[in-house]
């Protein structure tokens, strides 16, 4: 049995020993409403106690909404920055009219606590495994924003010690649960498109760079915790650009733009495409008509279906857009809401969605669901895993400038330079 079932188990038998308690005694013991989850309130036992893991703008975002859920108690917060950790504890404060949220610098200090049931993981790219990883093994369901790798290694390993440690883990590539992607994957699941030819994913410029700013005056450690900061990736000196966001772009700490996208777009196709078991097995980086590199990947499956991945060419439907092409009709939509189809047999088919793409709402309610049952979310560590690694392999075939194989049930290319790619060495004493 889980660690969460375990605690899960126990308050649905203090509550129960509580009311029998009442039941039987002879004075009669008044047990306000609130604590049975009677008038519309939901019980202390039936609440889900979170903390989270480095909280910026996005994490701060997803703990919006995590604090404005009844069945939701947020405890505590870890930042290596003092000014993130004193911020959210009071936003958490100032929400319950309290003053009980905790606050840490070493996410083990706030995972060891035995009532937290589930964590927001918001660091930068570079801790996402780390950090998952480390609350799997302390028993801790986990909502982690993407990517959730830098390397096909991490992917792997992220994916397998959620499936040992049992824990339900839900990426934050909150697509999965908004209505027109949802639609516009329903229809070419269900064949209305006809046989599946070609999926669409919108990326960015892949490139990085690693380029290090000059060095600055290293803060206090109970400022900014650097040498946390940086976790396993290597060491430069410390620079408050970096801790201020301008990490993006920077090889050591980030993958690049077709990760950056194609952790939500790939995504996207290999799920309209029923692929979420496997990764292309080809890689074609394109090149411009001047010889030179240009932002395309087109990758194929083993049974031909194309994958192409591209920033430009969209139909203005948002950001974060897919497309579905089949012998039949095509659909595109993205972040706006929109759709748009190949013919008026399909038109009958659309609806308009109010929810921007970029909103994780419903994201987040399947994830604190999935707490409650323990059913398996829709952006699981498995699926995500394996959309994760095709995005990587694209990169790495972007980066040696020719066309790679692959092998999704062994991970591994027929090149000899990719297959060293698979992987990044870790700083002492970090290790997967």
């Amino acid at each position: 049995m889980k660690s969460n079932e375990r605690r899960i188990d126990r308050r649905a038998f203090l509550k129960g020993a509580a009311l029998s308690g009442a039941a039987a005694a002879l004075s009669p013991m008044v047990i306000p409403g609130s604590a049975l989850g009677l008038d519309g309130a939901v019980a202390p036992s039936a609440k889900v106690n979170m903390g989270a893991i480095g909280i910026g703008s996005r994490g701060g975002h997803d703990l919006g909404i995590f604090l404005s859920r009844p069945d939701v108690r947020f405890r505590a917060i870890c930042d290596i920055r003092r000014v993130r950790r004193e911020a959210v504890r009071d936003q958490a404060n100032q929400t319950y009219n309290d003053n009980e949220c905790a606050m840490y610098k070493d996410m083990e200090d706030l995972l060891i606590r035995d009532d937290i049931d589930a964590v927001l993981i918001a660091t930068g790219d570079r801790w996402h495994t780390m950090a998952s990883i480390t609350a799997a093994k302390f028993g801790k369901d986990v909502y982690c924003e993407k990517p959730l790798s830098l390397t096909i290694q991490e992917s792997r390993a992220l994916a397998d010690a959620v499936a040992r440690y049992g824990i339900v883990y839900q990426a934050g590539t909150q697509r999965r649960n908004i209505g027109n992607f949802m639609l516009a994957a329903e229809i070419a699941a269900s064949g209305k498109l006809g046989k599946l030819t070609e999926v669409h994913a919108n990326t960015l410029w892949p490139a990085t760079d690693q380029d290090w700013y000059p060095a600055e005056p290293e803060p206090d450690v109970n400022e900014v915790d650097w040498d946390r900061w940086l976790g396993p990736c290597p060491w430069r000196p410390y620079n408050s650009k970096y801790v201020a966001g301008d990490w993006r772009g920077k090889f050591d700490f980030h993958g690049g733009g077709i990760l950056e996208w194609g952790s939500h777009t790939v995504d996207l196709c290999q799920w309209a495409a029923q692929k979420d078991h496997t990764a292309p097995v080809r890689y074609e980086p394109q090149f411009n008509d001047d010889g030179s590199i240009a932002g395309h990947i087109w990758a194929y499956y083993d049974d031909g279906l194309k994958l192409v991945m591209r920033s430009d060419g969209w139909l203005g439907l948002g950001t974060c857009s897919a497309r579905y092409v089949g012998e039949e009709g095509w659909v595109e939509t993205g972040d706006s809401g929109r759709m748009a189809v190949s013919n008026d047999k399909l038109r009958s088919e659309l609806k308009y969605f109010g929810m921007p793409g970029t909103d994780p709402t419903t994201h987040i309610a399947e994830f604190i669901e999935c707490v409650k049952t323990r059913r398996n979310p829709a952006a699981n560590a498995a699926v995500a895993a394996q959309s994760h690694i095709a995005s990587h392999c694209a990169y790495i075939a972007w980066q040696l400038q020719r066309t790679i194989e692959f092998d999704p049930v062994k991970e591994e290319f027929n090149d000899a330079d990719a297959n060293r790619m698979r992987t990044r060495a870790m700083r002492a004493p970090y290790t997967l």
